[in-house]
This record gives C-alpha cells, sequence and structure tokens, in this order.
C-alpha cells in the first residue's frame, strides 16, 4: 500500500455528517476524472488497485459512502438509500471541483451510477456496471439481507478472514487464505487492537426495513444511460445480477450504443 498515493479527503453532508473519500491525482491534465462506487457494505478501499492503476492516466475518486469507512454514521437509519447516496455525491464532486466523471459501480454503487445518469445527465461521460443490471435478482437480495448488519463480533485478523470466507466464499471459491486476509483487510478497521467491520448495522437495519417482495424496476433509470458509453461486467457465479438479465442488459447497451459498421 502506498499512503502517498491519495490524499484524504472530508466533507459535509447537507444534514451535517462528515464523509470522506480518497483523492489520487494525476500529473496528466485534461483527461476525465473517474468516480468509483462501492457495494452496499464495501468502502473505498475497495478500489485501491485499481485506482492506483487508472491514476497513471486520470485522477480517480472514491469515497466511503456514509455509514461506512471512514465516513460518519448516520443516527437514523432511513438515510441510508440511493436518494441520500446521489444527493451526498453531488456534494462530494463539489468539494472535488469536478463537474463531468467516469462512473465505475459495483452493485450499489452501479444503481447509484444509473441513479447519477437519470438525475445529472451532464454528469456522467461513461459507466461501467460490475455485477449489478436493472433488475436485482431475488436471490441475491435474500442473501444479503440475511447477514448485513449481524455480522458476529471477531477477536483476530485470522477471524476477520474466515468471517468474510464463510459470508462469501461461495461467489470466490478459488480464493486463497493470502486473497481472504486481503479482503479482510479491506473490510475491517482496527480499533483498540481488534478488526471491527467498517459498516454501520445500521445499513442493513435499512434493508429490512425496506418493503418486501419484488426489487424495484430499474429499467426506466437504466435507459438514461441511452446516450453514456456504457460497460456491463457480470461475474460468472453471481445471484445478484442473473445470466437472463445480463443477457438482456447486454442487447440493450448494443443497442443503446451500437458498433461501428
Amino acid at each position: 500500500m502506498n499512503a502517498t498515493a491519495w490524499q484524504d479527503c472530508t466533507f459535509t453532508s447537507a444534514d451535517g455528517l462528515r464523509l470522506y473519500y480518497r483523492d489520487y491525482p494525476c500529473a496528466v491534465p485534461g483527461r476525465l476524472p473517474v468516480l468509483c462506487l462501492p457495494g452496499l457494505t464495501r468502502n473505498c478501499r475497495d478500489f485501491e488497485s485499481t485506482a492506483l492503476l487508472l491514476q497513471r492516466s486520470r485522477r480517480v475518486l472514491s469515497p466511503d459512502l456514509r455509514g461506512r469507512g471512514r465516513a460518519e454514521h448516520d443516527a437514523d437509519r432511513r438515510n441510508y438509500h440511493p436518494g441520500t447516496y446521489v444527493a451526498d455525491l453531488a456534494l462530494l464532486l463539489r468539494h472535488a471541483g469536478v463537474e463531468r466523471v467516469v462512473l465505475i459501480g459495483t452493485s450499489l454503487g452501479g444503481i447509484l451510477s444509473m441513479l447519477i445518469a437519470a438525475t445529472s445527465p451532464q454528469v456522467a461521460a461513461g459507466a461501467i456496471l460490475n455485477d449489478v443490471g436493472p433488475e436485482v435478482a431475488q436471490a441475491g437480495l435474500q442473501r444479503i439481507s440475511s447477514y448485513v448488519g449481524r455480522h458476529t463480533p471477531v477477536a483476530s485478523w485470522e477471524e476477520a478472514a474466515a468471517q468474510m470466507r464463510s459470508m462469501y466464499g461461495v461467489a470466490m471459491p478459488d480464493a486463497t487464505a493470502a486473497d481472504w486476509m486481503a479482503f479482510a483487510r479491506r473490510s475491517y478497521s482496527e480499533v483498540d487492537g481488534v478488526p471491527r467491520l467498517a459498516v454501520d448495522p445500521g445499513v442493513g437495519e435499512a434493508v429490512r426495513a425496506a418493503p418486501s417482495g419484488a426489487a424495484p424496476d430499474l429499467w426506466p433509470v437504466y435507459a438514461a444511460l441511452a446516450p453514456v458509453p456504457t460497460l456491463a461486467i457480470r461475474g460468472e457465479l453471481s445471484d445478484v445480477l442473473s445470466e437472463a438479465t445480463f443477457e438482456r442488459n447486454r442487447i440493450g447497451l448494443c443497442l443503446l450504443h451500437p458498433l461501428p459498421a
């Protein structure tokens, strides 16, 4: 890890929370910056290797959403929803002095990318949607709802790595012990010598408090990407983005952005 590669930045949300992002500066002028948006319980550390690579030619901004990582927790769990996150990200871009970005979003971050394109089309110059699409599979929603915010406290980094493997091993069966330790280091923060998961349990409470039933229809939001060059990526074992939805998603992208003759 090269801690000098980025700057630790904080700003204040509209409702007074102290929020955090990493700013990876780039010496090459003129190219659009990248905004990396993490998944539901994840944080900016997930994008470290990607940001260090992109930083060679572009500035990269990588936030902790409220309640994650180094961002302040929200006492009102009702604020843990996409509308609030999009408003926070607008303030982040203003704080960073950025008007237009290429969006990279994993899971929830991909949904936020779609929402940014829909609500602030002048901001989205391009989008990469990682393991998310206009429909979220029920199997994935149920799995996430079952564990988020319900993690048993751990006493060591070895226990933290084992906990991560127990939750995500089904999606990453080939990961090694070293991989799981690295994953744990991105997922927990050390507090008084003990790893503590870097996400507010209230995030899980907000997920479970949402109305039950089918996930919201995101196809109208996805349609906002029509003028935006977009790449969709699906993990082979994903239970969040089904193969059927991904195929519809892929065909939609081709229709929105036909290949040159």
